[in-house]
């Protein structure tokens, strides 16, 4: 199934390949006190709130074609013999009235230690200050929860994750952000006890202009899933500089 969005994103590329005259390509980088994705800390080592995380990656997009690819990497310590997160991507993105849709799929690499690298597949839509999107498993394992390539016999396909968002400008420069998520684990996943859960993040962040922007949040997740301190809330702040 990987090889399949692999080659199909390979195919939507070459296809793009006359509309490279009008691509852009735009950077980031990051420095953040605290790591989270789905509101788990990425760095699981310590119970300690400041685990700081460097981060970065571009983005390409092809002209107003819509067509986009991507890759966006973090220090992590979650996994043994691992230390990096390396993501790759590619979707297309088109309007529907005053809806901006998003359609694509990624990949999340872990250089040391590849029982945790995971492919979903993702769909999401943007209307104003709210956004909502849904990303589908399509690899054998979801970052390793099954234990499919220790030779457990189970599976973490099919795991989803639901997330909303909602992005306000409040005040010149000041913009207030608020998320919730929602992972529904594989049954196999959830057969080993382990729960689906809900993330969230509330917070905001300030833009000193020339790409340069400072945000600040709590992050974290319900005390219902059973990751011990990974999942605590936490006051996460990021400096981040767009290229």
């Amino acid at each position: 199934m990987t090889r399949a969005i692999i080659k199909t994103l390979g195919v939507a590329l070459v296809a793009a390949l006359p509309m490279l005259a009008s691509a852009q390509l735009t950077g980031n980088v990051s420095l953040t006190t605290n790591y989270k994705f789905r509101g788990q800390d990425q760095d699981a080592s310590k119970a300690k709130a400041l685990k700081p995380a460097l981060q970065g990656g571009f983005d390409y997009t092809f002209g107003e074609s819509g067509w986009y690819v991507g890759n966006w990497n973090s220090s992590v310590d979650w996994l043994a013999n691992n230390s990096l997160e390396s993501d790759l991507y590619g979707g297309y993105k088109f309007k529907a009235g005053d809806v901006d849709l998003d359609v694509g799929a990624l990949t999340y690499i872990y250089p040391g230690n590849a029982n945790g690298n995971t492919t979903e597949a993702y769909a999401g839509a943007t209307f104003g200050p709210f956004s909502a999107k849904y990303s589908h498993t399509l690899s054998k394992d979801y970052f390793g929860f099954a234990g499919a390539k220790a030779g457990s016999g189970l599976k973490g396909r099919n795991t989803g994750y639901l997330g909303f968002a909602f992005a306000q400008e409040v005040a010149p420069s000041i913009t207030v952000k608020a998320t919730v998520g929602f992972t529904r684990f594989a049954s196999d996943i959830k057969d080993l006890g382990v729960p689906n859960y809900m993330d969230y993040s509330v917070g905001g962040a300030y833009d000193f202009g020339g790409g340069l922007s400072l945000g600040a949040a709590v992050v974290g997740a319900n005390k219902k899933a059973f990751f011990g301190h990974v999942n605590k809330s936490r006051v996460i702040v990021t400096l981040t500089k767009t290229l």
